[in-house]
C-alpha cells in the first residue's frame, strides 16, 4: 500500500511538472513555430505575389519574424525550452495550400490568411504578456509589431489587387 501511495505521489508530481511545462514554455514553443511559419509565408509572398504591396509585406514578415524568432529562442533557452526548428504541422499545411496559388488569387488568399492569423496571434500574445519573466517580456515587445502586420494585412484585403 505504501508503494502505491509513493507511486501515486510520483505520478502527481510528474503531472504537475508537466502542467508546469508552463504556459510560458508552451507559449514560447508556439511563438517560435509561428515565427518560422511567418518567415516561410513571407518568402512565399515575395515569390508568388502579384502586387508590389504583397511582395513588400512578405519582405516585412520575413525580416520582422526572423528578428522576433531570435528573441523568442533566447527567451525559450532561458526557461529551459528546446526551441522547435520549424512550423507546426497545421502551419506547414497552410503553407502547402498557399504555395499552389499565385498572382491575384495568391494575393487575395494570402492577405485574408494574414489577417486571421495575426488576429489570433495578437490575442495569444496579449494573454502571454500578462506573465512575468522572459515569455511575458517577449510577448509584450512583439505586440506592436504584430499589430502593424495586422493593420497592413487588413489594408491589403481592402485594396484591389493589381500589379501595382
Amino acid at each position: 500500500m505504501k508503494l502505491l501511495s509513493i507511486t501515486a505521489l510520483a505520478l502527481l508530481l510528474i503531472s504537475s511538472a508537466h502542467a508546469a511545462e508552463s504556459a510560458s514554455q508552451r507559449f514560447l514553443k508556439k511563438a517560435i513555430e509561428g515565427n518560422h511559419a511567418e518567415v516561410k509565408m513571407g518568402q512565399l509572398a515575395q515569390q508568388n505575389g502579384q502586387s508590389d504591396d504583397v511582395k513588400k509585406y512578405g519582405q516585412m514578415l520575413t525580416n520582422d519574424h526572423s528578428a522576433a524568432n531570435e528573441k523568442a529562442m533566447d527567451a525559450a533557452k532561458s526557461v529551459g525550452v528546446a526551441p522547435p526548428d520549424g512550423p507546426s504541422a497545421k502551419q506547414k499545411s497552410d503553407y502547402d495550400k498557399m504555395s499552389k496559388l499565385n498572382g491575384a488569387k495568391f494575393d487575395q488568399e494570402f492577405a485574408r490568411h494574414m489577417v486571421a492569423d495575426h488576429q489570433k496571434d495578437i490575442a495569444e500574445y496579449k494573454k502571454a504578456a500578462k506573465q512575468t519573466g522572459p515569455a511575458g517580456e517577449y510577448a509584450k515587445a512583439q505586440i506592436p509589431v504584430l499589430q502593424q502586420h495586422l493593420d497592413t494585412a487588413k489594408s491589403l484585403t481592402s485594396q484591389k489587387m493589381s500589379g501595382r
